[in-house]
């Protein structure tokens, strides 16, 4: 890591509310076609998502560079472009449920057993947005199909091999579904600047600090 260790400010249930309470106005479209049938969408490396507040109401907007979003009055809410789920409702989800793995995976459980739209509203009810949780039930069914067979026997299995390295399963699912995932939800613990369950570099985790007005 760097020599100084950046930390994230702590965040408390009164936090959380108020992020639930802003209103998004330029809300993403849901997504009618799976993303994983199409090309990766390609996102500039340098590019952030901004807010900008308006009363209860906030509006986000891809800028090219921290820079940019500085000089424009947004306040940087994750590196990358905005996406899916890029909306301070779901970063209250990533906040307020630090550990996403076991009830994603049980709605892709619930998808095997009853179904897409179930494993949709499994979602749902864990709290994403809608466009955030269309996005997250396409990865959920991508990563089944690719990965199933290295993921099934490892259902039970830790995070993490002997030597720190993800397990088989949550390498497939980096490898394969991964890189269309980030493009497209745009928000992922890593460029929110959250700490996340798995082992991951420092240099891979964005200083974000969600100073945010209230509501």
């Amino acid at each position: 890591c760097a020599d100084e260790i950046w930390r994230p400010s702590p965040w408390d249930a009164a936090f959380l509310a108020d992020l639930r309470a802003h209103v998004l106005l330029n809300p993403p479209d849901r997504l009618d076609a799976d993303p994983y049938a199409s090309p990766t969408p390609q996102r500039a490396p340098t590019a952030v998502c901004g807010a900008h507040f308006e009363g209860d109401g906030y509006r986000l907007s891809t800028y090219s560079t921290p820079m940019e979003a500085e000089s424009g009055g947004a306040t940087i809410t994750h590196h990358g472009a905005c996406g899916q789920c890029s909306s301070l409702q779901d970063l209250a989800i990533y906040i307020g449920v630090p550990d996403l793995t076991d009830p994603v995976r049980a709605c892709g459980i619930l998808g095997v057993t009853q179904g897409e739209d179930a494993q949709l509203e499994c979602l749902l009810d864990v709290g994403f947005t809608p466009p955030c949780a269309d996005i997250w039930a396409y990865n959920t069914t991508h990563t089944r199909v690719r990965c199933g067979a290295v993921c099934l026997p490892l259902l039970n299995a830790p995070y993490h091999a002997e030597d720190g390295s993800p397990n088989a399963c949550i390498q497939c699912d980096e490898d394969e579904s991964g890189p269309v995932f980030k493009a497209v939800s745009g928000r992922t613990r890593r460029n929110s600047g959250l700490p996340t369950a798995l082992c991951r570099p420092c240099a891979t985790v964005a200083p974000v600090q969600h100073d945010y007005p209230g509501p």
